[in-house]
């Protein structure tokens, strides 16, 4: 729907309409901006605008937190900051984590020049816990995270607690993969999604028998397949730059 146009006789343009785009079924913005020698106005996706303004907004907040941040708008760049952060040579490990995979960052890794420690190329229990153990003490540990308040919280559940272990302690760099639409208002609100959005779905992946999984959202089980077993809410770094954080202008993860 056309709100409004307004046109000049010269070669200067300024046009501002909301729109409804059918053909991909979102909501698009028409800003106002200088054109010149033309009379079309330059389209943007208004959740991009809007993540353009927080997302740099949400580098300050973590950078506040003693953590190293950045923001990029797609995963092509995040795989290549992630590399920056990543020295040859490194001891990599990780826990489950769909953001870190989405990048092709593990594919990545796992071609390059490092030492990887996969538990996935493990057959048994007692062979991928100790691959577990080994990562506690890696150079860098990779990951995301549940939630991520606009203040710098970040929120993780889990479940064996290897992630949230590392994510502690023990591993020299954590570097986080997280897509924008992990952030949230509040420390609370990043509680509610990691609780009620992404601990359901991870659930339902797994393939496990929770209350959770029949029901699409938390129900504070003591199931024996529980994976909100631990809790883990990082306010702050206490090693200056340990937790690194690049932030993506797009949809990752759970």
């Amino acid at each position: 729907m056309v709100l409004g146009d307004i046109f000049c006789n010269s070669s200067v343009v300024f046009s501002c309409y909301d729109c409804y785009n059918k053909k991909h079924g979102e909501f698009s913005l028409l800003m106002p901006r200088r054109v010149p020698g033309s009379r079309k106005a330059e389209k943007m996706n208004v959740r991009e605008m809007r993540n353009d303004v927080l997302g740099p907004r949400v580098v300050k907040a973590l950078e506040a937190r003693n953590m190293e941040a950045y923001y990029v708008k797609t995963k092509e760049e995040a795989l290549s900051k992630a590399l920056e952060l990543i020295p040859e040579g490194s001891s990599v490990s990780w826990g489950g984590s769909m953001s870190v995979q989405e990048i092709g960052l593990l594919d990545a890794v796992r071609a390059g020049n490092y030492e990887v420690l996969d538990r996935g190329t493990k057959e048994t229990r007692p062979e991928q816990e100790e691959v577990m153990h080994q990562a506690l003490n890696c150079d860098v540990y990779l990951g995301s995270t549940n939630a991520l308040s606009e203040d710098g919280i970040l929120v993780n559940i889990d479940g064996n607690a290897n992630r949230v272990a590392a994510y502690s302690y023990g591993p020299k760099t954590v570097l986080l993969i997280v897509g924008m639409n992990k952030v949230v208002k509040t420390e609370a609100d990043a509680m509610s999604r990691a609780k009620h959005e992404a601990a359901p779905i991870n659930a339902q992946r797994f393939g496990i028998q929770t209350p959770c999984v029949k029901n699409g959202t938390c129900a504070d089980c003591k199931s024996p397949d529980c994976i909100c077993c631990q809790i883990l809410i990082t306010r702050f770094s206490k090693v200056p730059k340990r937790t690194k954080v690049i932030l993506v202008d797009e949809d990752l993860g759970f």
